[in-house]
């Protein structure tokens, strides 16, 4: 993929991503989390199938093998459920301005995990990089 072609669909993400929030803070304000996740979801399942259907590879999801298959249940349990119950908590009940920065520090998380499971080598571009993550939720605390 041409490196332009990656740039735009990182600023479509960004943009998409960035404007979320904002519209499920609004949501939240009539519902509660565990319904607000559950329409997304359910949004976001209709969708899934039409788009596998149309694009021919609904068959690949019967050709997938049982470890794949409970890798993605699990992290869609993970992200896809308790994580976005508990970022819809959090977002319901604070600042969107505060609650997004501070959500958005997974790689945080992602980083320390990879060294200690996956063996990722830690270098010092990548500690400084950490060391960024926690200075900004500090400024984004204070």
């Amino acid at each position: 993929m041409p490196k332009t072609e990656v740039i735009l669909f990182l600023v479509l993400t960004a943009l998409l991503w960035g404007a979320t929030p904002v519209l499920e803070k609004i949501g939240l304000g009539k519902t509660d989390p565990l319904t607000g996740v559950t329409i997304r979801s359910l949004a976001v399942t209709v969708a899934l199938v039409i788009y596998m259907v149309l694009a021919g590879k609904a068959k690949q999801i019967l050709q997938i093998d049982i470890k794949t298959l409970a890798i993605f249940s699990a992290t869609g349990l993970m992200a896809g459920l308790l994580g976005m119950i508990t970022y819809f908590a959090a977002l319901k009940h604070g600042a969107t301005s505060q609650i997004v920065p501070i959500a958005a520090t997974y790689p945080l998380v992602t980083a320390i995990l990879s060294v200690l499971i996956l063996g990722e080598q830690v270098t010092p571009l990548r500690l400084i990089g950490t060391l960024f993550i926690i200075i900004g939720i500090w400024f984004v605390q204070n």
